[in-house]
C-alpha cells in the first residue's frame, strides 16, 4: 500500500511530466526577455510563470527565472540546451534549465537541537517538501529513532577537534555515496572546514539566531533577555568560508517585550528558525534564488 506521501510524490510527478524552469543572470541590455519568450514559443512552450529583476537597466545586471510547459521535455531538454546556447553567449547569460521533475536529494545535518529537523521531515512526510531526503547525519544519537521509522538512513559522526579532519572525510564520502545534491544544517552545532565548504559550493543552506553579531557565543536568548530586546528573529543563508555571514535566503522577526522570559524567548525563536529554514530550502529546491555577489535574487 502506498503511503499518502507516495501517492502525493506520484501526482505531482505526473501532473508537471513536462515542465521545467529556465533561470538566466546576464548584462542588462534591450532584447533580452524577447529573445528568450520567442526561443521557447519556437519550441512549443507555454510560460506558466515568469519574473525578473535589473539592478539597474543602464549597466547594471537582468535576472529572469520563467517557469514553462513544453512537450516531451524530459527527451529535448539536450536538444532545447543546444538551441539555447547561441542566444545565451550573444548575451553573456550565466543559466540552467532544469525539470520540474528532476528532484534534489538532500541530506540533512543536525546535532541535539531537532525543531528545524522535524519541521522539515514533517513536510516531507505531507508531500509539502519536494526532494528527497538521502539521509541525515550527525553528531549525536538523539534523533536516531524519529529518522529512521521514516526509512531514512541516519548516520551518527561524533566530531571532535582531534578528529575533525576524519569525521568530514566520512561525511564526505556518504555524501557522494547518496549522490547529495544539498546540505541542509538543521540546528548543525559544528563549523564547516573551508575544503568541506568547497566541496558544495552555494548548496550548503545553514539557520541561526539573529541576535548575531549583538550576541556570539553561549547563552544568547539569556542575554537578550537581560537587555530587553524587543526583536528576535532568524537567518537562513548559504554557507561560505565566512562565518554565518554567506549570501541572506530568508528571514523573519517576531516582538516580543518584557514579560517574555528567557524560556519564552526560545520557544518564539525555534518556531521561526524552522520557518524560516524551511521557505529558504523551497525556494532553493524550486531554483527561485540566484546569488548575486554576497547576497541573493530570491523569486518567491
Amino acid at each position: 500500500m502506498h503511503t499518502f506521501r507516495e501517492r502525493r510524490w506520484q501526482t505531482f510527478l505526473q501532473n508537471y511530466q513536462n515542465r521545467a524552469r529556465l533561470v538566466i543572470s546576464c548584462p542588462d541590455k534591450p532584447g533580452i526577455v524577447a529573445a528568450v519568450t520567442s526561443f521557447l514559443y519556437e519550441q512549443d512552450a507555454n510560460i506558466v510563470e515568469s519574473s525578473q529583476y535589473s539592478t539597474d537597466p543602464e549597466g547594471g545586471t537582468f535576472f529572469l527565472r520563467i517557469e514553462f510547459d513544453c512537450p516531451n521535455i524530459a527527451e529535448r531538454k539536450q536538444e532545447i540546451e543546444n538551441g539555447f546556447t547561441s542566444i545565451a553567449q550573444s548575451f553573456q547569460m550565466n543559466w540552467r534549465l532544469h525539470l520540474h521533475n528532476d528532484i534534489k536529494r538532500i541530506a540533512i545535518f543536525v546535532s541535539k537541537e531537532e525543531h528545524c529537523l522535524l519541521e522539515l521531515l514533517w513536510e516531507w512526510q505531507a508531500g509539502e517538501l519536494l526532494a528527497d531526503i538521502a539521509l541525515v547525519i550527525s553528531n549525536h544519537e538523539h534523533m536516531r529513532n524519529s529518522v529512521e521509522s521514516l526509512g531514512i538512513p541516519y548516520y551518527c559522526i561524533p566530531v571532535t577537534k582531534e578528529n575533525k579532519s576524519e569525521a568530514e572525510q566520512k561525511q564526505l564520502s556518504l555524501l557522494k555515496e547518496y549522490q547529495v545534491d544539498t546540505i541542509v544544517l538543521a540546528r548543525y552545532m559544528q563549523i564547516l572546514s573551508p575544503n568541506f565548504v568547497a566541496e558544495f559550493p552555494s548548496r550548503i543552506i545553514n539557520i541561526h539566531h539573529s541576535f548575531l553579531p549583538a550576541f556570539v557565543g553561549a547563552r544568547p536568548y539569556e542575554r537578550a533577555y537581560e537587555r530587553g530586546v524587543k526583536l528576535i528573529g532568524a537567518t537562513s543563508h548559504y554557507v561560505t568560508d565566512d562565518l554565518d555571514e554567506g549570501p541572506i535566503i530568508e528571514q523573519d522577526v517576531a516582538r516580543v517585550d518584557h514579560r517574555h522570559h528567557p524560556e519564552d524567548l526560545k520557544r518564539i525563536g525555534r518556531i521561526i528558525e524552522k520557518t524560516v529554514l524551511s521557505r529558504a530550502l523551497k525556494w532553493h529546491l524550486e531554483d527561485r534564488v540566484i546569488i548575486y555577489g554576497n547576497k541573493t535574487i530570491v523569486f518567491h
